[in-house]
C-alpha cells in the first residue's frame, strides 16, 4: 500500500506547480484561488498540459488555467439550468403518457414493463426517495391521506434523471416508440441514449465536476458521422441535451446564445478540440 502524502501549505503547493513548469507571476493571487478553490480540484485543468513526465508543457501559465477553471464553471451552470428545463419536462411527460396508458399507479406492476426491468431495485428507489423527502409537504400528504399510495404524476417527482431514464428504458418497446415518436420525432435507441448522456452530463454539473477536457462513457445516437473525439467530449453531451430540450425557440435564444457568448469570454484561454467542439459548431448546436 502507498503511504498518503502529507498535507502541503499553500505556499509549498505553489512551490510545486512552478517546478512542474507552471509560469505563476502573481503569487498572492495564486495562493488566494487555492484558498477558494483546493490544490486538488485545480489541478484537475493541468491535464491537458501535462507531459508524461508529469511536468507541464512550456509556456502553461496559471492564469489560463484559471481562466479554462472559470470557464468551466460557468459552462456547467449553464448547462445545468438546461438540464433542468428537460427534467420537468420529461417528468411531465412520462407521468401524462403512463397514467391514461396504465391508469394512476400502474408504474406498481411490474408487467408493465420489459423483461430487463429489475422491479424490486426500482422500487427500492422509489422507496429511498419517499423517504428522503419524506418532510416535503407533497409527500406527508400522500402519506397520510392516502396510506403512501402516489399517483404517477406525484412519483415522478421525486424522480432523479436517472430514474426517469431507467424508467423509459425499462418500457414496453410500444411505450418507448409512442413516446419517442410523440416528444422528439425519433426512434426508442436514440431516446435511450440521449437520456442516458444527459443523466452522464446532469450528475457531472450537480456535483461541480470537471466539464473541460473531459471523456464520457456515453456516445449519443443519431449522429453518425461525429468525430470521435467530438463523441466522447462534452460536445456530444451537449448535442443530446440540444435534441431533448423542449423548447426551439428558447434554446436558440438562450442556451445556444448564452453558449456563444461565453465561448467567444473565454476564446483566449479555451482549446475548444479539449471539449470537442468541431470548426462547425455553432450550425450544429442550433436547433
Amino acid at each position: 500500500m502507498i503511504q498518503l502524502k502529507p498535507p502541503t501549505t499553500y505556499s509549498q503547493q505553489v512551490q510545486k506547480m512552478r517546478s512542474r513548469g507552471c509560469i505563476i507571476t502573481d503569487e498572492p493571487f495564486c495562493i488566494k484561488v487555492l484558498s477558494q478553490i483546493n490544490y486538488y480540484r485545480l489541478t484537475a485543468y493541468f491535464l491537458p498540459f501535462r507531459k508524461s513526465d508529469g511536468n507541464y508543457l512550456p509556456g502553461t501559465d496559471f492564469n489560463t488555467i484559471y481562466q479554462i477553471y472559470e470557464f468551466d464553471r460557468h459552462l456547467r451552470n449553464l448547462l445545468f439550468a438546461a438540464i433542468e428545463e428537460v427534467e420537468i419536462y420529461l417528468r411531465a411527460e412520462f407521468a401524462y403518457y403512463h397514467a391514461h396508458r396504465y391508469g394512476a399507479t400502474g408504474y406498481i406492476d411490474s408487467a408493465n414493463y420489459n423483461n430487463r426491468h429489475n422491479h424490486s431495485i426500482f422500487m427500492g428507489r422509489i422507496s429511498t426517495e419517499i423517504g428522503q423527502n419524506s418532510n416535503a409537504l407533497f409527500v406527508k400528504h400522500h402519506l397520510n391521506n392516502y396510506g403512501g399510495q402516489f399517483p404517477i404524476w406525484v412519483i415522478t417527482e421525486l424522480f432523479t434523471f436517472g430514474m426517469l431514464s431507467y424508467f423509459y428504458a425499462d418500457m414496453l418497446t410500444a411505450d418507448q416508440k409512442n413516446l419517442a415518436r410523440k416528444m422528439y420525432s425519433t426512434i426508442p435507441k436514440n431516446l435511450g441514449s440521449w437520456l442516458r448522456c444527459c443523466t452522464d452530463l446532469r450528475n457531472i454539473c450537480a456535483h461541480y465536476g470537471r466539464l473541460y477536457f473531459r471523456r464520457f462513457a456515453a456516445i449519443p445516437a443519431f449522429f453518425p458521422s461525429l468525430p470521435p473525439n467530438s463523441a466522447r467530449r462534452l460536445f456530444g453531451a451537449v448535442l443530446a441535451l440540444k435534441e431533448l430540450y423542449p423548447d426551439v425557440n428558447k434554446w436558440n435564444s438562450k442556451t445556444y446564445s448564452d453558449l456563444v457568448n461565453l465561448v467567444g469570454s473565454y476564446s483566449h484561454a479555451i482549446n475548444l478540440g479539449h471539449i470537442g467542439f468541431p470548426a462547425d459548431w455553432k450550425s450544429k448546436l442550433m436547433k
